[in-house]
């Protein structure tokens, strides 16, 4: 059963009525004709091949308070384009897709390069970010709302609780972020409970009463790829295109929307989606390329505040992670014993020193490369410097969608 403390300087919205879907539906339908809503499904291919995406499909076809609902579709070729289009094919609400590898969509990413507006590589932040454009440029939504595509246990009621704070006109939210548990058997979520928590902290210590490590540490879920915002926070927000996505996210959020506009909401008992592996050997793969891509926009963040680091000051912070990440680990312990979970100690202390090397690794690179990659520029500078890209955009979707009707 869910609490009701608020913590931290973000308002937290409780899950106290479980059965409350139908009543928060009927008001969002009245809600949306104030803020018409736009949902963001960023999805691969191979996900179409897996029951989640159909019970995914099958739970928004009762979504009746959409105003739209944008697919992003990576690595698929034609026909599987045309394969993943069918999934919808009876769907009641207008559905676009965007073929992130099409001909047309790739011609208007390297116009952004050549004009020096590079969106990065492929990935989701890039994904995301075109489906955010194409929102813009169609000018129907007020509300823009986006939820990963391999959520095994999907709920409608997951969207709708999503929606509601930034929907409801008389809660004055502007952006929301998701929360929920992560557990079957055993306790998930790796990197935000044994990675992220500590390092936040860890940097706490070393930079008392800094306004964003504040910020972040005050989300219960900082990693969860669930979240709703206003449509003209999607125009100017700045976003990694990397692993870094929903950190980078946050620091926009922080930097451009004042935090008592700001809250998380619990969206669900339980999720439970797939599982990164470790990548022990491997800090190019899994949740140890996570780990150091969530590390250097942390540096980055904090760095645009006016920390400076030192290599000293990164050898105090790896030690002070782990110090504060094996406590954790005894906590956690504790709470896996009391509640009859299985709980490998020795594989989250493995996870713990992988995670250290990551943040070792991350420190070097920003040492040697403080900027990094940057981050995909907002929309209305791409506007400033493309003033017709909007209108590229549509025609590229719209010549595309001409494959299959």
């Amino acid at each position: 059963m869910a609490d009701f403390y608020q913590t931290g300087v973000v308002a937290t919205l409780h899950r106290l009525d479980a059965d409350g879907v139908e009543r928060i539906e009927r008001q969002l339908e009245e809600f949306s004709r104030i803020n018409p809503i736009g949902l963001v499904l960023p999805a691969l291919y191979s996900e179409f091949e897996t029951p989640a995406m159909r019970q995914i499909i099958s739970e928004l076809a009762h979504a009746r308070y959409l105003r739209q609902v944008v697919v992003t579709l990576g690595r698929a070729s034609e026909a599987e384009y045309r394969r993943a289009r069918s999934f919808f094919r009876d769907f009641p609400l207008p559905v676009t897709f965007l073929w992130i590898d099409g001909g047309r969509m790739q011609q208007l990413f390297a116009l952004l390069d050549e004009n020096g507006l590079s969106a990065g590589a492929d990935g989701k932040g890039r994904s995301c970010w075109m489906a955010y454009g194409y929102l813009l440029a169609c000018a129907e939504c007020e509300v823009i709302a986006l939820h990963d595509c391999d959520i095994i246990n999907y709920s409608r009621e997951l969207l709708a609780r999503l929606c509601y704070p930034v929907v409801n006109p008389t809660l004055g939210f502007e952006f929301c972020k998701g929360y929920y548990a992560r557990v079957t058997d055993r306790m998930h979520g790796r990197v935000t409970r044994l990675f992220m928590t500590p390092l936040i902290r860890a940097l706490e210590s070393m930079v008392p009463g800094s306004p964003f490590l504040r910020f972040l540490d005050s989300f219960r879920y900082a990693l969860a790829g669930e979240f709703a915002m206003q449509a003209d926070l999607a125009r100017v927000n700045r976003i990694p295109g990397d692993w870094g996505l929903e950190v980078g996210v946050l620091a926009e959020i922080h930097r451009n929307c004042a935090t008592s506009r700001v809250c998380q909401v619990d969206l669900a008992d339980n999720y439970e989606h797939k599982h990164q592996t470790l990548s022990a050997d491997d800090p190019a793969k899994g949740l140890r390329r996570m780990a150091g891509d969530i590390a250097k926009s942390l540096f980055r963040t904090m760095a645009g505040e006016g920390l400076v680091f030192t290599q000293d000051q990164f050898r105090s912070l790896q030690v002070r992670y782990v110090r504060m990440a094996e406590d954790t680990i005894k906590r956690y312990y504790a709470d896996a014993m009391l509640n009859g979970l299985q709980f490998d100690r020795h594989a989250e202390e493995l996870a713990v020193s992988t995670f250290a090397k990551s943040l070792g690794l991350a420190a070097s690179e920003f040492i040697e490369d403080p900027l990094g990659l940057p981050l995909i520029p907002n929309w209305n500078r791409v506007l400033a410097a493309i003033p017709d890209f909007f209108r590229r955009l549509q025609q590229a979707v719209s010549d595309d969608m001409a494959l299959v009707q």
